[in-house]
């Protein structure tokens, strides 16, 4: 897609989503269709600053597209952040926001030849949602897709109910959360005690397919990653998945903060 021009948005809708993250829906009245692929994003031009440049906010856009001129950000506020600040102190339901999209290329293969393992953390959650009700709405073919969700506490984990209503829907679609400040317990099998990467590290080792090349030898099933979060996260799941054996051309990643 071409760059887009700068647009007015209007809020239409803000839902609190948990006690720092909330939910804001978006109308462009200029468009009839607000139309993006998924795993896109768009740029805010927030009035926090004199210069041009630090007024800029991107998020990842965690609607999908429907042929509405709606969409929606799901944000979470920082502390020290001016862009959250203002968007959840003074934005309400009427404001006008400045905006261009959808921007990037954080979006599925097609067709979808390999498993993927989508990976995120917080927010990061946005685009994967975008792109598993795509792919589930439009009955769009596909190899196995783990989600995996890492979270500090169960009140943390942005549309789980949803997501996990989604598996029953698509045998293939695998969504894991995982917790690293909760204690251990007797929980649902898809819930795991730690951190994401001990997730897909399991996944990928008890997956593993026969070497056509060597007989009696298992290899690694061949697969994407994508990465969407907080620095730390990204940088360390880069650095396993590499260590487990796949190429460095199999991840892509969308940094958070």
């Amino acid at each position: 897609m071409a760059l887009q021009p700068w647009r007015s948005g209007r809020v239409i809708k803000i839902e609190q989503q948990t006690a720092s993250t909330r939910r804001f829906f978006i109308q462009i009245p200029e468009l009839e269709s607000f139309d993006f692929l998924p795993g896109q994003f768009v740029t805010l031009d927030l009035p926090i600053h004199d210069k041009p440049n630090k007024r800029l906010r991107s998020y990842s856009i965690a609607s999908w597209p429907d042929g509405s001129n709606v969409f929606e950000l799901c944000i979470v506020l920082l502390e020290d952040g001016a862009g959250t600040n203002y968007l959840f102190n003074t934005v309400e339901v009427g404001t006008e926001i400045i905006l261009r999209g959808p921007v990037g290329v954080f979006t599925l293969p097609d067709p979808i030849e390999k498993d993927i393992f989508l990976i995120c953390t917080g927010t990061g959650i946005a685009p994967f949602r975008s792109m598993i009700h795509h792919l589930i709405n439009h009955n769009i073919p596909h190899q196995k897709i783990h989600l995996i969700f890492g979270c500090r506490k169960f009140g943390d984990a942005l549309y789980a109910d949803e997501l996990k209503e989604l598996m029953r829907l698509d045998a293939d679609f695998h969504f894991y959360t995982a917790y690293s400040r909760e204690e251990p317990g007797n929980y649902e099998h898809l819930v795991r005690i730690g951190y994401v990467h001990n997730v897909y590290e399991v996944i990928c080792n008890e997956n593993k397919i026969a070497d056509p090349d060597n007989p009696g030898q298992q290899i690694l099933k061949p697969a994407s990653f994508y990465l969407c979060g907080w620095k730390n996260m990204i940088d360390e799941a880069k650095q396993r998945i590499i260590e487990l054996g796949f190429d460095r051309k199999t991840i892509h990643q969308e940094l958070y903060g």
